[in-house]
């Protein structure tokens, strides 16, 4: 029996530090094939997929800028990461024959399609599993800030936030072991406590196009299809 999906259309952001797995940079490719494993499984079950991934396990533009870099090239560099990040995925979901597609914000012909809001509609309309790349195409915002901007353009369901641990907490769980974990939250109390979800203006965004942000940790097997089909244990963040 299929099981009944709670998000049908959804973007996943994930940060390019996932990729690196152990190692802290570059692309471990152990999980890289993990994770298309479990976009293979949504997809088949029906789940439109849209996918934006940081390039942290590369570079960050801020952390460029405080070793001396102009902080314009440090986030052109990680802009590059994002779609070096992407085209690992494109390639793992490509063997595993799942459709595809990738559009990058950053226009980058010989490598993939440049970003449009009609070819994003077309394919998420043919089914195929987008990878969106170069972030917002601009520096100075966040990856995350071009996840919430994808999501509220291809009129997600939810924005799925795949991190380390297991929802939002009051402190960082890993240096402080009273720190509170919620089940759930509103935009409103992630902006007015600082709480670390994703960066202000991806909240923001979120909110203004009333789009759930669900937070859980990608690290656990299987997570992306029992988020999907409402199991998995994550923070939800909505106004409803």
């Amino acid at each position: 029996m299929t099981e009944k999906l709670q998000y049908n259309k959804v973007l996943l952001k994930l940060s390019g530090e996932v990729l690196a797995g152990d190692s802290g940079t570059g692309i471990d490719q152990a999980v890289v094939e993990r994770l298309a494993d479990e976009i293979a499984e949504a997809s088949r079950l029906g789940a439109r997929i849209g996918i934006v991934i940081g390039g942290g396990n590369f570079v960050r533009g801020a952390a460029a800028e405080k070793a001396g870099i102009d902080r314009l090239a440090g986030d052109q560099m990680g802009m590059l990461g994002t779609i070096m990040n992407a085209i690992a995925f494109r390639e793992a979901l490509t063997r595993r024959d799942v459709a595809n597609r990738m559009l990058s914000a950053v226009p980058a012909p010989t490598i993939c399609d440049t970003f449009t809001q009609r070819a994003a509609d077309e394919a998420f309309a043919a089914g195929d599993v987008l990878l969106f790349a170069g972030g917002t195409g601009n520096p100075f915002f966040t990856t995350d800030t071009g996840a919430a901007l994808r999501a509220a353009e291809m009129r997600c369901d939810a924005l799925l936030k795949g991190t380390q641990v297991d929802g939002v907490y009051s402190a960082d769980p890993k240096k402080d072991p009273t720190a509170t974990r919620y089940d759930r939250l509103s935009h409103a109390d992630v902006l007015e406590n600082g709480l670390a979800v994703m960066d202000a203006a991806a909240v923001s965004l979120a909110r203004a196009n009333r789009i759930p942000v669900v937070v859980f940790s990608i690290l656990q097997a299987g997570a992306i299809v029992a988020i999907l089909t409402g199991n998995g244990r994550a923070t939800i963040v909505t106004d409803s």
